[in-house]
């Protein structure tokens, strides 16, 4: 089995792909500000969508969007305001996030929440 740096590049890849295949345009991987990192910065219908690439390689107890706090939340949101200032964007932002969980065959599956922030308070 991969190490989890890999399995992580993995599950990026995949959701990346996952993403381009539902006809988003990929505009950065691993957008980094400050200490906050966007793993995939994607683009459809001027919708610029923030995703979160959660990757587990095995059923843990906890769901992979469950993993994602409120700190990791504000600092994603900062982040994203910093994308869209520096490349002078005023699209209407989406967060999701992407699971990528093996199924009791070893597959990996891929879970898409749009709007997962909303599911959370992010005050």
């Amino acid at each position: 089995m991969a190490d989890h740096n890999d399995f992580g590049k993995i599950a990026e890849d995949m959701a990346a792909h996952y993403l381009q295949k539902k006809g988003c345009k990929i505009l950065a991987r691993n957008f980094r500000f400050q200490k906050a990192e966007i793993d995939i910065i994607a683009e459809k219908d001027h919708l610029i969508i923030i995703v979160e690439v959660k990757a587990r390689s095995t059923d843990a107890f906890m769901l992979p969007q469950e993993a994602v706090t409120k700190t990791k939340i504000k600092s994603i949101v900062s982040a994203a305001n910093h994308y869209l200032e520096e490349f002078n964007k005023d699209n209407e932002v989406r967060f999701d996030i992407i699971s990528v969980l093996p199924d009791e065959n070893k597959t990996l599956i891929i879970d898409h929440i749009t709007n997962a922030f909303e599911a959370f308070d992010a005050n």
